[in-house]
């Protein structure tokens, strides 16, 4: 599948039994929520996916579940992130032989690596394997940044196509799109700069939120494309306490609960994690319970007339 990386892309919480088992009913009423929404694709094991906790058995049936769901409908992308180059290149040939539509790349775990381990990491990866590469660059919690120097480098490598944007500069943006024009494609991953970052040239979003709320998530992102800002203005300010919930080190417990809350989730969680307790989870509670009473109506946006 050719990659069009453009739209939503749901970064898709795992769902846990009570048993600590993958509840794949549970996955695909998510995923189908997420399809009917209209997202334009789906981002397996990320952070908010407790990538971390998953065994690589987990991760493979993820992704095969996920792609025996969507059927072609969208591209099914598997979060890498390994410590080492040799472990990012066996999970990198197990996506593809496992059906994924492609991958999105962090930089080496654990170790700080500098900007020419980094380079090498993400270019050996990508010369063994064909499948097109999101980079994901956070820096912020992951304590390494891709520079544009560093892209730069690594772009030689063709199926290098995306970066992941997190770095929290929505100038960046502008200075990627100067640079590189549209060799690297720009998908948004920080829920609260979301539409800015949309109007400011990103070609899309991988987002947090969307787990609970897709509609709502894709309408801005549909509304923003056919020129109707203000519309989308009036959706992401009524989303703005929803998004705050994603940008917390608690950000899986907190989306689980807005799943609950909207029929498509449970609450379980993988150990260490704990479901919220006491002030904590009632703050999360008020906000998704605010949310839901002043829930907009959302226009027919599937079928907008697109000015760009």
């Amino acid at each position: 599948m050719s990659i069009q990386w453009k739209g939503i892309m749901p970064a898709v919480t795992t769902k846990f039994t009570e048993k600590d088992e993958l509840d794949f009913k549970m996955f695909e009423t998510n995923i189908k929520a997420q399809l009917d929404a209209g997202v334009h694709g789906i981002v397996l094991g990320g952070t908010l996916g407790e990538a971390s906790t998953l065994i690589d058995e987990e991760k493979r049936a993820l992704t095969k579940t996920t792609v025996d769901i969507v059927k072609g409908q969208v591209p099914v992308f598997i979060n890498v992130a390994e410590q080492s180059t040799k472990g990012a290149i066996l999970a990198a040939q197990k996506a593809e032989e496992d059906g994924a539509s492609g991958l999105m790349m962090l930089p080496p775990m654990r170790y700080k690596a500098c900007d020419t381990e980094t380079v090498q990491y993400f270019k050996t990866v990508a010369n063994n394997t064909s499948l097109p590469i999101m980079v994901y660059n956070n820096p912020v919690d992951y304590k390494i940044e891709v520079t544009l120097d560093m892209f730069e480098e690594m772009l030689a490598c063709k199926n290098i196509e995306a970066v992941k944007e997190s770095t929290r500069d929505t100038t960046n943006i502008i200075r990627i799109k100067n640079r590189f024009g549209d060799r690297l494609k720009i998908m948004t991953g920080v829920d609260t700069l979301a539409l800015e970052s949309l109007l400011l040239g990103a070609d899309g979003w991988v987002a947090g939120l969307v787990c609970a709320f897709p509609a709502e998530t894709v309408a801005i992102y549909e509304l923003q494309k056919a020129g109707r800002i203000q519309e989308a203005l009036d959706i992401y300010r009524w989303f703005m306490p929803l998004l705050e919930l994603d940008i917390s080190p608690k950000l899986v417990q907190n989306i689980k609960l807005a799943e609950v809350a909207t029929g498509i989730g449970t609450e379980n969680v993988r150990a260490p994690r704990l479901p919220l307790a006491g002030e904590e989870r009632k703050h999360v509670l008020q906000t998704i319970e605010q949310a839901l009473k002043t829930r907009p109506t959302l226009p027919d946006y599937k079928n907008l007339n697109v000015s760009v």
